[in-house]
């Protein structure tokens, strides 16, 4: 059984290995500043929203992260599941989907539109989870970084 909760401040020290192996996985690193203000943000509710997976024995699983934004297409905001991460040894068992569908049901209570996400081509687990929850839009991903960063 797996329980999700929105995150607060005394789930830090489990929010923060799940972190920094979504970190990891993802090839990535970033500076303790901004892990500090990312997890102040999202338990301040600050425009940030998140959510901790748990097991029956209280044992962190995975976690969320999401915001909403307006829309030039839609008179409703648009719900952007930034952060996905689910714990190696407990993928497969239904906790990615549930986070999924936790991030689903808070977004269609606020009244967003859609959720909407992106993941690597190559990431195939994931992406197996996410074509049996949602629909491939086949939109190709651009950025350009800003400020020298």
């Amino acid at each position: 059984m797996v329980s999700i909760d929105p995150l607060n401040a005394a789930d830090r020290d489990d929010w923060l290995p799940l972190w920094h192996a979504y970190l990891v996985f993802y090839e990535s690193a970033l500076p303790a500043a901004v892990t500090d203000d990312v997890f102040a943000r999202i338990v301040a509710n600050d425009g940030l929203h998140g959510a901790i997976a748990r097991d029956d024995a209280g044992h962190p699983l995975g976690f969320v992260h999401w915001l909403v934004h307006p829309s030039t297409w839609s008179t409703d905001g648009y719900c952007y599941l930034e952060d996905l991460f689910v714990s190696p040894d407990a993928r497969g068992g239904g906790v990615g989907a549930a986070l999924i569908a936790h991030v689903r049901d808070w977004a269609d209570a606020d009244g967003c539109e859609k959720v909407y996400w992106l993941t690597q081509s190559t990431n195939t687990t994931a992406r197996a989870l996410y074509d049996r929850v949602a629909q491939s839009t086949g939109f190709v991903h651009y950025e350009m970084p800003l400020r020298g960063v």
